[in-house]
């Protein structure tokens, strides 16, 4: 079954269209490579996957774990090299919205590790996972 369908749209934007939801994403060129940077660019995708992915997958440890993420947030840093243009590093930082303690912590740090973009991402790519919960 296909997945998407993407469409140039002219000026370095193109359109993505989900086939089984219908929703749809934009994207376009960066401002450092020749584009209006007014839309996620294509290497904002891959990083944005990561981070995606590990909350996801996270959320289904808590679901067994009968805890409640809802609200946990996460910060992307794209790290770009050249020679050649390639994503060098992401570094996601999540911060759940409640205190966690230890175990916890390490339980979702060690299952954010395992989410298939993750996996998928080729090795010389840097990932640097920070996890932190809220204290009041």
């Amino acid at each position: 079954m296909t997945t998407s369908k993407v469409t140039y749209q002219g000026d370095l934007r193109t359109t993505a269209i989900h086939l089984q939801s219908n929703n749809e994403i934009i994207t376009d060129a960066p401002t450092d490579n020749q584009g209006k940077g007014e839309a996620f660019s294509l290497t904002d995708l891959l990083a944005t996957s990561l981070a995606s992915c590990m909350l996801t997958i996270i959320g289904i440890k808590a679901r067994e774990m009968d805890i409640d993420i809802a609200g946990t947030t996460s910060e992307v840093t794209k790290v770009m090299a050249a020679d050649p243009r390639r994503v060098s590093e992401i570094h996601v930082t999540i911060t759940f919205n409640q205190e966690l303690d230890d175990k916890t912590q390490k339980i979702f740090y060690n299952t954010a590790l395992t989410c298939p973009v993750a996996k998928s991402i080729h090795p010389d790519i840097i990932q640097k996972l920070t996890v932190n919960s809220k204290s009041y």
